[in-house]
Formats: structure tokens, C-alpha cells, sequence
């Protein structure tokens, strides 16, 4: 197990999680909030099915986390006006100035994880998983595509 590409990007991933929630948790943040928050910083507006798409989430669980992120007063939810079937999804004053305060943990927990590499090797490594991502990605939708059957 341990020469699997695979089980070492996961518990690596694991170990980035569990340090950057323990520092985004004092904020009121959980795990489940970042990823939504992340996305809504970059693109606020968003309606719930973009939102959901942008964070490679089921829907479901998009919408239990934005009533958490609602009750929260990070976000809130408005009904689009051209289109009354979509809901667009807000930013607070709150939500919006948490990104000040979370980003700089988040690189925190970057450094701290790449700390011991030089930048050639950071950006090599970064080059590679990006790499690995998209043929994986590429994989399942050519499996997925009853076209190329």
C-alpha cells in the first residue's frame, strides 16, 4: 500500500485537511464550509447547481451545507430574477470578509506541507498531480462516454 500513487495522495490529502480545519474551526468554519466559501470567493452569485458543480459535489450535500453556511450568516440565498427556479447563492459582509482571515491559513498549511522542498520541486510536484488528475479525469469520462463503446 504504501507504493500506491494513489493511497499516498489520499492520506496526504487527509493530513492537509486535518491541519487546515484545525485552523479554520476557531472561525466557525467546518471542512464542509471551506470548499463552498473557497468557490463563492472567487465567483459569488453562483446558483446552487453551478456552486455544486464548481465544488464536484452532489447537490444534496451542497444543500445541507449552504442552510449551515446560511445559519451561519455566511451566505444567503436569493431567488434569480430571470429565472425563479434557480437560487443564487451570496455572500455576507461576514462570509466575504472571513477570505482575508481563512486564506492565510490555507497557505499556512501549503508551506508547512512543502516545507524541506525547493520551488522547482514544489512546482514539479504540482505539474505532476496535475498531470495524474487529468488522465484520471479523462479516463472516466471516455469510460463514461457510451460513444466510445
Amino acid at each position: 500500500m504504501e507504493s500506491s500513487i494513489g493511497h499516498q495522495v489520499r492520506i496526504t490529502n487527509r493530513a492537509f485537511q486535518r491541519a487546515l480545519q484545525a485552523r479554520i474551526e476557531p472561525h466557525g468554519i467546518t471542512w464542509g464550509m471551506w470548499w463552498f466559501l473557497r468557490v463563492l470567493w472567487s465567483e459569488d452569485g453562483l446558483t446552487q447547481r453551478q456552486l455544486s458543480r464548481r465544488v464536484r459535489m452532489m447537490e444534496a450535500t451542497t444543500v445541507t451545507a449552504l442552510n449551515n453556511m446560511e445559519r451561519a450568516g455566511l451566505i444567503r440565498r436569493v431567488r434569480n430574477t430571470e429565472d425563479r427556479r434557480k437560487t443564487n447563492v451570496l455572500l455576507t459582509d461576514h462570509g466575504r470578509n472571513l477570505r482575508d482571515v481563512l486564506l492565510p491559513l490555507a497557505a499556512d498549511v501549503n508551506d508547512i506541507g512543502l516545507r524541506g522542498l525547493s520551488p522547482q520541486e514544489a512546482a514539479l510536484l504540482l505539474s505532476l498531480l496535475g498531470r495524474v488528475r487529468s488522465q484520471l479525469e479523462a479516463g472516466v469520462e471516455v469510460e463514461a462516454d457510451p460513444d466510445t463503446a
